[in-house]
């Protein structure tokens, strides 16, 4: 069993931020896995960005020509683009002992608060508005939403629950429709004898409840299809008025810069990317994707989601806020009827067209005339639906784009091969045969043909989680265990340790099945570090595949960062040629005999789409998928199977009233708020969050003779009276030296037995951009001994951890300066009554202290195969270097990967 003592390759674990998971051994942002040590800070370049020139109208009475929009639109449709690894160890200085320093401790929702606003103070982000004054502009104000709500309720102001007949009627009925209760049981329940009596229910069975909602409902019928849709215009106002989004909508283009000269400009949100033409710009984001609703039934729904790009991407990407809406359920036939396979695929794209241009047909004219739209905040806007981004899979990509199989549907088209579209008034197969010849699908009337300043082919987005997490990373982990053996690399597996972003595989990776794209993430975590070392078959040199994996690994964090500038976005492109300037290793060990694969040629697209749109997290897929739960498969259940979709639009919109109708209560009981106004600024990439420790200790009396035995801590009284020693002395003019110190320790007798121990230290995040957000948990060390459970016997756990050792204001964003690895063996707290008889007075004792076993320091540089560096044991005279810190000086956990070798022991 390979253990620590022999470890070479360290790597920070920092959590995962609600962004994306950040890494990168050039960017100075690790991934919170176990990937690589950042080696630097990014240096941005100035970006020569400029706004579009076009001005649509913000808020006057007078149009635009449409001439200079034709231009626009016109302008916008064009084309757009080894040797083995050295185990070398290094020196240490043997006396090293770290600095003791004062530190102070807070409340934990005092110091979360003090924390942001640090933040707040901190940045110095510069932002450039729209140079139009008219985009964003208000015309005038009208009641705001909550009020308008309440307008149209009669008895609103004497019954608070209006149209509900009491707060108990209304907390039933909301408990009945949120919580997945079916019709027949709350019918059920309402029928026991005495039960709505008791209640004082103005309901007897579901029956009456759901007679208090109205429904219209909007079906374009065909000879064999219906299409269940909502109205475009209807739903961007219900998502624009929404009164919880009013103080973060961003309504005009801004260019934000990180420097006063305004020459390095940053990418986040949608209104920074170059896509926005000025104006009142309302961008339509529309998702489809087809999913499974049933285990063994193969039934499917195809729901279309909808949401708008003026809401904050921190805000969009989390279901429970409510900005996405449900905007149709398409046709899911499968024309069996239709026996030629040809022409079967034909007319299911011709299909999906057609229903997508009647449900988005109101956008032809409003994106170009406009409409006045009050935000939730009661402010009136002349505002432009404007179609602007498409997300959805490859196979969704080709099917809007009209694109076979195989081919880019971002790459520009021969000139001549538009030409095909030119035979369709010649014949049906005239039309069919010439779109065959060309490569693109014979699709008569495209969803997009007739939208305003719509560019399907520039729409497309990224996809983190089809292209990468479920593509590349699918495809390398089959490469890997070609070349390198299944059976090695899960040995490798099941031999790491533990960490709090690390999940462990007991049983390897190599036979797991139907991966989903979480767990790929998990294993991308510790991929690099487990086939460092691993011999290749014919003792092929491992460093070029080495390189090939870590440029592959670095383009996948550096494409998830919440906020890019023309310096990372070089990175970028430098981590993809890394990847493909290595790649033959994979043909020479015969694993690959070539790399036309789609999802591979897709990320050289990903830095100009995030100049164009914003960074990747304003459009990945997952954060659509998690959408079948709310709007498919929990829709799906609740219904009786047969005539599925009246039942499931009727569910929504229940379940959407109750939500809007308790926004609205909740509204009335907590009374106007005055607010202050949101000013859009970049992502936090400072990673700040908050140390905290439970109020109580996980065993209040240990031993120190426990402490040595159970918890592995060795030297720690030998430790602890170092400490004590050095804290007494912290105020004197003359440092302690070391052989002084040891002398002085000798005299420290301790008066106690027993210390309270805590086994976990957790970190917490902080809000930081004010959007309401609870606290998570983004990190934790455990040190804790061997323990029973259900499960059997738990071994002894101590974590790896990043400590501050002086000299770095900025731990937690400066790299590996000022700080050194060591291993947490015990979380503990000195007795408050005995504190007098160890301390002077003026001394100021932490309330809680970490007995660390260190490793080497890092090395001036990592290894150049990998990126990774090399660590081992910090001993002197052949035992292990351990010393007493102050709980704050750790900064985060860390994780080692041992240095298995060739073949795993």
């Amino acid at each position: 069993m390979t253990n620590l003592e022999a470890c070479q390759v360290a790597s920070p674990a920092l959590p995962p931020s609600d962004s994306s998971p950040l890494s990168s051994s050039k960017s100075g942002v690790d991934s919170g896995g176990s990937l690589f040590v950042p080696t630097s800070e990014p240096q941005f370049e100035p970006d020569e960005s400029t706004w579009p020139d076009l001005d649509l109208d913000g808020g006057y009475e007078e149009d635009e020509p449409e001439d200079e929009l034709a231009q626009w639109a016109q302008e916008q449709s064009g084309g757009s683009e080894d040797e083995d690894v050295d185990d070398e160890g290094w020196n240490f200085e043997p006396e090293w002992e770290p600095p003791v320093a004062e530190q102070d401790e807070h409340d934990d929702m005092d110091a979360i608060e003090d924390l942001a606003d640090d933040d707040e103070a901190f940045r110095e982000d510069q932002c450039l508005p729209y140079p139009d004054l008219r985009a964003g502009q208000q015309i005038t104000n009208c009641r705001a939403a909550n009020m308008e709500y309440g307008a149209h309720l009669a008895n609103a102001e004497e019954n608070l629950y209006h149209p509900f007949a009491s707060k108990m009627d209304w907390e039933v009925a909301r408990w009945a429709k949120l919580r997945g209760v079916s019709s027949t049981a709350l019918s059920d329940l309402l029928a026991i004898e005495g039960v709505s009596e008791h209640l004082s229910l103005s309901f007897k069975n579901a029956n009456e409840l759901n007679a208090i909602f109205k429904r219209e409902q909007i079906i374009v019928a065909g000879e064999a299809f219906d299409v269940y849709y909502c109205d475009v215009i209807e739903c961007v106002k219900s998502l624009y008025g929404d009164p919880d989004f009013a103080n973060y909508l961003a309504f005009a283009p801004e260019r934000h810069y990180s420097d006063e000269d305004e020459t390095i400009c940053l990418f986040h949100d949608m209104h920074t990317g170059k896509w926005c033409p000025g104006g009142t710009i309302i961008p339509i984001i529309i998702s489809s994707d087809k999913t499974q609703v049933t285990l063994f039934r193969n039934k499917s729904v195809y729901p279309v989601y909808l949401t708008i790009g003026n809401i904050p991407k921190e805000i969009r990407r989390k279901p429970s806020r409510g900005a996405h809406i449900l905007l149709a359920y398409l046709p899911c036939t499968r024309l069996e009827h239709i026996t030629n396979k040809a022409s079967r695929r034909r007319t299911l794209a011709n299909l999906y067209h057609a229903c997508l241009s009647r449900v988005l047909a109101p956008l032809k004219s409003i994106g170009l005339e406009g409409l006045r739209m009050a935000s939730g905040d009661g402010v009136l806007r002349h505002c432009h639906l404007l179609f602007a981004s498409f997300i959805g899979d490859y196979p969704e990509q080709l099917l809007a784009a009209g694109i076979k199989f195989g081919e880019c549907p971002k790459c520009d088209m021969d000139v001549d091969e538009t030409d095909a579209l030119a035979t369709l008034g010649e014949g049906s197969l005239s039309f069919v045969r010439a779109c065959s010849e060309t490569g693109i699908k014979s699709i008569v009337h495209p969803f997009w043909e007739d939208l305003p300043f719509a560019n399907i082919f520039r729409a497309i987005t990224p996809d983190v989680l089809h292209q990468l997490y479920q593509g590349l990373i699918k495809h390398l982990l089959g490469w890997l265990s070609a070349a390198c053996g299944a059976a090695e690399l899960d040995a490798r597996c099941r031999r790491l340790p533990p960490n709090h972003h690390i999940h462990l595989f007991s049983k390897g990776i190599t036979s797991l099945s139907r991966l989903s794209g979480t767990e790929h993430a998990q294993i991308c975590r510790f991929l690099l570090g487990i086939v460092i070392g691993i011999r290749l078959p014919n003792n092929l040199n491992a460093g070029r595949l080495l390189r090939a994996v870590w440029g592959l690994l670095d383009f996948l964090y550096l494409a998830q960062y919440p906020c890019h500038s023309s310096e990372t976005l070089q990175l970028l492109d430098d981590a993809l040629d890394l990847f493909h300037d290595n790649k033959d290793i994979f043909i020479e060990l015969g694993v690959r005999s070539n790399f036309n694969l789609p999802k591979l040629h897709a990320t050289r697209h990903y830095s100009a789409m995030i100049m164009m749109l914003g960074t990747t997290d304003n459009y990945n897929t997952e954060y659509t998928e998690r959408l079948h739960i709310d709007f498919a498969k929990d829709a799906y259940r609740a219904t009786n199977h047969k005539d599925e979709f009246v039942q499931m639009t009727r569910w929504l919109e229940r379940k959407e009233k109750i939500m809007r109708h308790d926004k609205y209560v909740n509204w009335r009981h907590a009374g106007v708020e005055e607010t202050e106004p949101y000013h859009s600024r970049p992502p936090d990439m400072s990673f700040r969050r908050l140390q905290t420790m439970t109020k109580h200790p996980s065993a209040k009396a240990v031993s120190i003779d426990k402490l040595v035995k159970e918890y592995g801590a060795t030297y720690f009284r030998e430790a602890l009276a170092r400490y004590i020693t050095q804290l007494s002395h912290a105020n004197d003019p003359i440092p302690l030296r070391s052989q002084t110190l040891d002398v002085l320790a000798r005299d420290i007798h301790f008066p106690f037995r027993t210390l309270s121990v805590f086994h976990k230290i957790k970190w917490l995040s902080v809000d930081a951009r004010g959007h309401g957000d609870a606290t998570a948990t983004l990190d934790s060390v455990h040190a804790r001994p061997q323990r029973s459970s259900d499960s059997g016997l738990r071994p002894r756990r101590s974590d790896m951890a990043l400590v501050n050792i002086g000299g770095n204001p900025d731990v937690v964003n400066g790299g590996i300066e000022g700080v050194r690895v060591g291993q947490v063996r015990v979380v503990f707290s000195l007795p408050s009554k005995m504190l007098p008889l160890l301390f002077p007075p003026t001394v100021e004792v932490p309330n809680h202290l970490a007995y660390i076993e260190w490793f080497t320091p890092f090395p001036s540089a990592p290894d150049r195969h990998h990126g990774l560096y090399k660590l081992s044991r910090a001993l002197h005279g052949g035992k292990k270097i351990a010393s007493i810190v102050p709980l704050a000086n750790i900064v985060r956990s860390i994780h080692l990967i041992p240095n298995f070798g060739a073949i795993v022991p």
